[in-house]
């Protein structure tokens, strides 16, 4: 299943096209708190499909039967661009437990690039639902080999994705190689670069969040 929260007009509409601006880009504290605003939005939407229950709390003048939360979710980031958009999770899903990957593009001379994964810090993922921030879903390929990297740490239940931007090219590769995966997304392009590129999408998440870094 794949969710587009820009299909329908809200406050996440305006975030994307501040992250696509490039007159409000050069703001990184505001690219990073669109990033995270975003994330609290997909946080809530993703909360209405998790499982819950009924408990009775006691208050000051006696008991209320509430809906609250079976389980707490894992919420997986890749390093770096995925951060501000987990952090924005974290903080409604508040008490969850938390794993990160370090996952990018080893670039080539000749162009191409292969995904190299190096870290990753992971509680058990056995039976958990996982959520797997990503804030741009270009090609699909550090994706779809980071949730591979992760089924090492244990089966999960349930796999969402949270991407800000996502390419349907990308959408289509997941959803062939991770048919099971759910993948929500602020807004989806349909063009993709030689270089792996989101058109028109947004440029470098991490190098606006986080300033230019050296590629070697």
């Amino acid at each position: 299943m794949v969710i587009n929260l820009s299909e329908n007009h809200s406050l996440l509409t305006n975030w994307i096209s501040e992250l696509r601006d490039v007159d409000i880009q050069s703001d990184r504290m505001r690219f990073r708190r669109n990033l995270e605003r975003i994330g609290e939005i997909m946080a809530f939407e993703i909360s209405k499909t998790l499982p819950w229950e009924e408990r009775e709390i006691l208050t000051p003048l006696g008991t209320s039967v509430c809906k609250v939360l079976k389980e707490q979710p894992v919420l997986a980031t890749i390093l770096r661009a995925g951060l501000p958009l987990h952090q924005g999770m974290l903080h409604y899903f508040d008490k969850a437990d938390n794993a990160f990957i370090s996952a990018y593009r080893k670039h080539h001379r000749d162009g191409s690039f292969d995904i190299s994964l190096e870290y990753i810090s992971c509680p058990t993922l056995e039976n958990r639902i996982l959520i797997v921030c990503d804030p741009m879903l270009a090609t699909g390929a550090s994706l779809v080999k980071t949730i591979h990297f992760l089924k090492d740490e244990g089966v999960a239940r349930e796999i969402h994705v949270v991407s800000a931007i996502a390419c349907s090219v990308g959408i289509e590769y997941v959803r062939r190689e991770e048919p099971s995966v759910r993948i929500w997304c602020g807004d989806i392009d349909d063009e993709i670069t030689a270089k792996g590129y989101i058109v028109p999408g947004l440029g470098d998440a991490g190098d606006l969040a986080y300033g230019e870094k050296l590629q070697s």
